[in-house]
């Protein structure tokens, strides 16, 4: 029996999940979404939160986070949209891909910080809340640079070698090193790597994001570096920008952690308002004055919660 000598690419770019075609990038994308904000969901109950304020929150910073993707990559590979014989149009088509990290990132952390203000409660308690399912998440989408065919790196001969077909169906020479595998990985090591952390350390005040933003930039430094599908704005100082970037927010994210754990140790305690609120106001006299008998000689029932 032989055994396969790389990996395949795929035969078309759509699935059929529920017999409708859905891009598979997109799938991929909506898969990882389900899985930060359900794994978000139980850290943040864990640590004292309320049930959907994951979910509600995200509502805001979902959509700024695919937009922001959006605009890092179009403005960073401007010249695949805007130049001669180009159509402009192609810019808003997301789903045939293209989404940068960074902007992905940064415009996700504004419509964070706004469905956090919202319900005021501290973007950088959220933050630690979904920094693992974000990891998740990433190592789900990268399978959407499978069914797209990007993402690859230099020419390899491994075992697990990815091979590509061109668009008019025909296979390009060689096999490549599938980049958005080993990106994939190292993703899912990330978010096992900040769970612990998390748990060993009571990592507060945005330390446990900010861990998760230093490990995926040490991986995405010398993945990016092994990357050969073309890009714009490159060959900074011999390095993709990409490369840069991720030296520059890698070295930001120690130094936040090295600095926040000096000055704000431990975990913060937050309260999240509205909880008071969703218990029923009068229950008929009997049981109000239940709980009054109760509660005689108590503090009462404390809606302090720690996160």
């Amino acid at each position: 029996m032989e055994l396969l000598a790389f990996i395949p690419s795929p035969a078309k770019g759509e699935i059929d999940p529920f017999g409708i075609p859905l891009r598979g990038y997109a799938f991929c994308i909506i898969i990882g979404v389900f899985v930060a904000v359900w794994l978000g969901g139980r850290r943040w109950i864990a640590r004292g939160g309320r049930a959907g304020t994951v979910a509600d929150i995200a509502v805001w910073a979902v959509p700024f986070g695919l937009v922001g993707g959006r605009l890092y990559h179009v403005i960073t590979d401007y010249e695949l949209y805007f130049s001669e014989g180009r159509n402009p149009v192609d810019a808003l088509k997301i789903w045939e891909g293209g989404l940068g990290i960074w902007g992905a990132i940064a415009l996700g952390a504004l419509g964070a910080w706004i469905g956090c203000r919202r319900r005021g409660i501290p973007l950088p308690a959220y933050a630690d809340a979904v920094a693992p399912g974000i990891a998740f998440a990433q190592a789900i989408g990268r399978w959407g640079n499978w069914f797209n065919q990007e993402l690859y790196g230099r020419a390899t001969d491994l075992p697990w070698a990815l091979e590509i077909t061109r668009a008019d169906g025909g296979r390009v020479p060689g096999t490549y090193h599938p980049t958005f595998l080993y990106e994939s990985l190292w993703c899912i090591g990330v978010a096992f790597l900040v769970i612990w952390a998390d748990r060993r350390f009571k990592m507060g005040h945005g330390r446990a994001f900010a861990l998760y933003v230093a490990a995926y930039c040490a991986g995405r430094g010398w993945i990016e570096y092994m990357r050969v599908d073309d890009v714009q704005m490159d060959d900074v100082l011999g390095l993709r920008l990409n490369v840069w970037t991720s030296i520059l927010v890698f070295l930001l994210a120690v130094i936040y952690i090295v600095v926040s754990a000096r000055l704000r140790p431990g975990r913060e305690e937050i309260v999240e308002p509205g909880e008071a609120e969703d218990e029923p106001s009068s229950e008929g006299s009997e049981s109000s004055g239940k709980r009054s008998e109760e509660s005689d000689g108590a503090d009462g029932p404390s809606t302090a919660k720690r996160v």
